[in-house]
Parts: structure tokens; sequence; C-alpha cells
């Protein structure tokens, strides 16, 4: 598994591998991400610019992932018994936390066909169920919660919390970008820190990741 995901991380960096990682704040849950002691500052030209054109996001489990995940582990009732979807899915951290969690039915969808193939091949290894969507509008089944991290590092994203609501009556958001976050029916509901795996070595301000629930009806915690 990990050889399949290596040579998709060195089509733009061939220096890469895929290793497996017991994360910091969910070692129960264990990816299989950028190796730790990959040169990330000593990248050619031609690596940048085939970083930019493909970026691998799934080879990260990202802060606000992490948190995210660490949260549905701490308090279960938000998911269990429930038809979940983790949008933007990535590694999959958030959707193999759901099932962990005891979810009814968890869906991943993530528009990168090779951040799904990493969510498959790493509930596999956790030896969860999650069934796999590239297209958000293509799934037809009732989903109960939709949970999200690290989406809106482009601004542009922001109309989907909309769209997440139209889907489901309540949302879970965790998220260290936006720092002005103020959408309808969404409110704060915990903040914790948390770093990214690789360590990215990030500035403080984005490892204080927040989680927002959203709610189609407003009312109180499950």
């Amino acid at each position: 598994m990990s050889n399949l995901l290596s040579r998709y991380l060195q089509t733009t960096l061939p220096a890469a591998r895929a290793e497996l990682v017991a994360l910091p704040q969910t070692p129960d849950i264990e990816l299989f991400l950028l190796n730790a002691d990959f040169p990330q500052h000593a990248l050619s030209r031609d690596e940048m610019m085939a970083v930019m054109a493909e970026p691998s996001y799934w080879a990260f489990c990202w802060a606000s992932g992490q948190v995210l995940a660490k949260f549905l582990l701490d308090n279960p009732e938000w998911v269990k018994g429930k038809r979940v979807l983790d949008f933007g899915s990535g590694s999959g951290v958030v959707a193999i936390a759901a099932a962990k969690a005891g979810a009814a039915k968890v869906l991943a969808c993530d528009i990168d066909p090779v951040a799904l193939k990493a969510t498959e091949i790493n509930t596999q290894h956790n030896q969860v169920a999650v069934t796999l969507f590239e297209d958000f509008y293509a799934i037809d089944e009732t989903i109960d919660l939709i949970i999200v991290a690290d989406v809106l590092y482009d601004r542009e994203n922001l109309p989907w919390l909309g769209r997440f609501l139209e889907r489901a009556d309540q949302v879970l958001v965790a998220d260290s970008r936006v720092k002005d976050f103020d959408y309808p029916n969404y409110r704060l509901i915990d903040r914790r820190e948390g770093t990214t795996v690789p360590d990215l070595d990030e500035f403080d301000e984005f490892r204080d990741v927040r989680i927002y629930c959203g709610e189609r009806h407003q009312g109180e915690k499950p």
C-alpha cells in the first residue's frame, strides 16, 4: 500500500515516499503520509512547479483534520448511529475517526482521485469501512451529518457552507485559516491546538483550530 502511494508522490517529488505514521493526537489512527525527513526546503524549481500544479494534500494530516478527528473520538455522540459524509477527505483521517466513533455509515468525497485512493488505503489499514465518491452531487443517499476539515484555505470555498446545510441537518467544520468566520447558522463549539503531520513548522496561528457547528434548524448539541 505504501509503495503505491509512494509512486504517486514520486511523480512530482522523486525523493519522496509514503510512510506509516501514528498520529500524535489520535495514536489509534495510523496514516500513510509524506516521509517526515523529506527535504521540504530544498526543492528545485521544477519540483516546486510540479507541486503547485498537482498538490498532494492527502500526503499530510493537516492540523484541522487531526483536531476534528480527536473531537469526534472524544465526543462520539456527534456521529454515533448517523450517516456521515466527510467532504474533502484528503488522507481520510476524519472519516476514519467517524467510523471508529460509531457512525452507522461513513462516506468520503474528494475531487482528487489520488486522495480517494489514499483514503481507501488508509481506511483499509485502520480496518473501517468507508464508501468513496468523487462527486458531491452524485451522492443520493440520506446524510445526517457532514464533517469538513481544512477546506476554507481558499475563501472561494465559503459558499459550500450553505450547500452543506441544504444537504444535511448538521455540519461540523474545523478550520485554522479564516479568522473572521461569521456565516449564517454556524456557531463556534470548540477550540483546540493542533499540528500538521509531517510538521511544516507553520505559524502558531495555523495551529489554533476552531470547530464550528452548522445547523439547518438552530438547536442544541445532540
